[in-house]
């Protein structure tokens, strides 16, 4: 695979994670960029989330039950038919299990999007893109998330997929009962800085930022679907480290994308990160595709999708409503939906025990390997929900 050529001025940043703005980024002819359409409340207006009440999702049993497990949960979405990556991971099997309590995730990426999957559970966090010229929204850091420009999706389509709702429309997601706290941090062209991201990641799991309000609903799960490939690749950035460091000592698990170069993910920042739990990808038939990082600081894989069939998802920008990407940044986002409904059940989990569940429930690859080159591995399989939820409710720890 090509690997990008960016312009100087971008050496050293940050981009996001999907298969699509790895290789369109730098092709990209300037353009003015759009706001999407959303009335967003500054973050001063936005209270501590209140507990909701679960309501109830149109499911039917998958078929007859013949014994005393619980049958397999259908959710009446028109699109879930076609999400074949719920299938792959168990979901319909592992919502059987139990019902799990809301659990806030932030998701660092291009912004908030007004979504009818995810109602008022969708928080427009805080926008800590610092560059005015690049914001496109006129300024710098602000109380207003709402994405931007090109990339917009790209953020929607990831809180999706984790959190929307069981309601016999649209799509199926993970944990139709997460609340999603959208951090921007990246600008219309789909990049990042590495200062903008620390801060990031330091006020999404509650830490102090300087000349930033509080962040009234920290969460305890931070996916980052963005990747940095420094040329050469040198690893983990020292500030990206350091701040992975401070909000896992916080409690919170952070996840990312293993990247789309086709390369070893430990030369990436924040996939070759200690601390990181780093997800690659996997087709349906649970192989690597071309595109997806591996290596030894991959934990395990998740649907990411292949240019042939992508992961199925509502947006609002898309064709009639909806887009199919690929791309490790829609492998993340099931891992960390997954991670939530873990947490739902048992909310005091530990990121380590977190790590220790998803990896450890993971359904081996066809064949034991996810590519015919042996060097090439991803980690210790494919998520399984249906695994990991049991994994956790076998265990008092964590309640």
């Amino acid at each position: 695979m090509i690997r990008r050529h960016l312009p100087h001025a971008l050496l050293g940043g940050l981009l996001l994670g999907s298969a699509l703005a790895a290789t369109s980024i730098p092709s990209l002819p300037p353009s003015p960029s759009v706001p999407v359409p959303v009335s967003p409340a500054p973050l001063e207006e936005i209270p501590p989330l209140s507990p909701l009440t679960p309501a109830p999702r149109p499911v039917t049993p998958a078929a007859p039950s013949t014994g005393s497990a619980a049958q397999p949960v259908t959710p009446g979405d028109p699109l879930f038919a076609s999400q074949w990556n719920l299938a792959l991971i168990r979901m319909p099997q592992a919502w059987a299990l139990e019902r799990s309590a809301p659990v806030t995730v932030a998701v660092l990426d291009t912004g908030f999007v007004r979504s009818a999957e995810l109602g008022a559970r969708a928080v427009n966090g805080y926008d800590f893109v610092s560059d005015a010229g690049r914001a496109g929204d006129g300024s710098g850091r602000d109380a207003d998330a709402s994405a931007v420009g090109t990339f917009a999706y790209h953020g929607e389509v990831i809180a999706n997929l984790i959190g929307a709702a069981h309601d016999g429309r649209g799509m199926a997601g993970i944990n139709p009962q997460a609340r999603i706290v959208h951090v921007r941090v990246a600008d219309t062209e789909g990049t990042i800085t590495v200062p903008d991201l620390v801060d990031g990641l330091k006020w999404a799991a509650g830490i102090p930022v300087p000349g930033v309000p509080a962040n009234p609903n920290p969460a305890k799960l931070l996916n980052l679907s963005l990747f940095a490939d420094f040329i050469p690749l040198t690893g983990c950035d020292a500030r990206v480290q350091a701040a992975v460091d401070a909000v896992t000592a916080r409690g919170a698990l952070v996840i990312a994308g293993a990247a789309n170069d086709g390369q070893d993910a430990g030369g990436y920042s924040p996939a070759g990160c200690r601390n990181v739990l780093t997800v690659t990808s996997v087709t349906e038939a649970g192989q690597r595709p071309a595109y997806a990082n591996w290596g030894r600081s991959v934990a395990l894989a998740a649907p990411g999708g292949d240019p042939a069939r992508g992961i199925p998802a509502v947006s609002v920008s898309g064709p009639g409503g909806q887009r199919a990407p690929n791309g490790t940044s829609f492998a993340a986002p099931h891992a960390t939906g997954v991670a939530s409904l873990l947490l739902g059940v048992r909310p005091k989990l530990s990121p380590a025990l977190l790590r220790s569940y998803l990896t450890g429930s993971a359904t081996p690859f066809p064949g034991g390997r996810c590519d015919p080159q042996p060097g090439h591995t991803c980690g210790a399989g494919t998520l399984n929900a249906e695994g990991a939820l049991k994994r956790a409710l076998a265990s008092s720890l964590g309640k």
